[in-house]
């Protein structure tokens, strides 16, 4: 008579054990990596000199909050800009995006963010605070501006130096430009950055810390 054969429970391989920890890790690992990458590359750049454009005009508009914003506002601060409508079908949602991922790096620092909308006769303040939630932005440090279309136009041409275009002559949509622009402490415009570009923020951020330091607080 054969005995009846038992199945016997054995542990996890220790080799599989080890595979399955090595997988869960990979990405961690990665993301440490780049990130120290996106550190060391930051820390060459800001070696490198940065000039000088212009000066930003005196504007008042409006913020995501109802609030009257006057350009006097970030007088003595660094402020990086960009100009966005919050139903864009192209580049902004990348734009904003962009902006969004400088929050981190500057947080203990008193740069400031300031979104203008080519759009403004549908991006009230309500919608721009709606836009703002959506990318989480810091409440007092990164404001969206509304106002009169030819104010912000004006400023975009005029002030910024960069294309901008109620997009009556093309698909019926605003067209503008996608870089963002780097302001000192006096108002003076340092640089321009595409924010389509994949190393955009390393190089916006590399140059932000060449102002702090060139002007600080």
């Amino acid at each position: 008579m054969n005995a009846t054969s038992i199945p016997v429970q054995r542990g996890t391989p220790w080799n599989a054990i080890v595979w399955k920890a090595t997988l869960i890790l990979i990405p961690f690992v990665t993301a440490g990596v780049l990130l120290w990458l996106r550190h060391v590359e930051v820390r060459a750049l800001a070696q490198r000199s940065v000039s000088s454009y212009g000066t930003v005009p005196h504007f008042q508009l409006v913020n995501q909050e109802g609030q009257p914003f006057d350009s006097a506002q970030l007088a003595g601060k660094i402020w990086i800009a960009d100009f966005i409508y919050t139903t864009c079908p192209g580049p902004c949602p990348m734009i904003s995006t962009r902006m969004s991922e400088l929050q981190k790096p500057l947080e203990k620092t008193d740069v400031h963010l300031v979104s203008f909308s080519v759009d403004p006769e549908k991006d009230t303040p309500e919608v721009l605070r709606g836009y703002a939630e959506k990318l989480r932005a810091e409440p007092k440090r990164w404001d969206f501006l509304t106002g009169a279309k030819s104010a912000i136009y004006d400023l975009s041409h005029k002030g910024f130096k960069l294309a901008v275009s109620d997009g009556s002559d093309e698909a019926g949509i605003p067209v503008h430009s996608t870089r963002l622009v780097l302001v000192d402490r006096h108002g003076e415009i340092r640089g321009y950055y595409e924010a389509t570009e994949a190393d955009v923020v390393t190089k916006l951020l590399a140059d932000t810390s060449h102002l702090l330091r060139e002007q600080p607080k």
